[in-house]
């Protein structure tokens, strides 16, 4: 996604929504993730969408494999479009942490 593309988006939203996407930046650029969730012996330990047992990784492959935010959260009736924007902060935030939980997760 460019910065144009992104500025077209933002645009678009509704000051409510506006105002969620300000809290996520702010979120961004601390250690608290709102929404997103690492527990002991819940899908290993890995970053999960919270209260579900939906990882990050999963998320961004799907995104890769050529998914849609909207495909995503029809193939996940659970989550929000404010817990798939979580996960693409979180994502960005720790670009390292996802690569090595796909890589662990891949199917030979």
């Amino acid at each position: 996604m460019t910065l144009k593309d992104l500025k077209l988006q933002l645009l678009a939203l509704s000051p409510n929504e506006k105002v969620q996407a300000i809290e996520l930046l702010a979120q961004s650029l601390g250690s608290n993730w709102q929404g997103i969730e690492k527990t002991p012996r819940v899908c290993g330990g890995e970053a999960r969408i919270a209260n579900t047992r939906i990882p990050i990784w999963v998320l961004v492959e799907a995104h890769r494999l050529g998914y849609s935010d909207a495909d995503i959260l029809t193939s996940y009736p659970t989550i929000t479009v404010t817990d798939l924007a979580n996960a693409w902060v979180y994502a960005k935030a720790y670009p390292d942490e996802i690569e090595e939980a796909i890589k662990r997760n891949q199917v030979a």
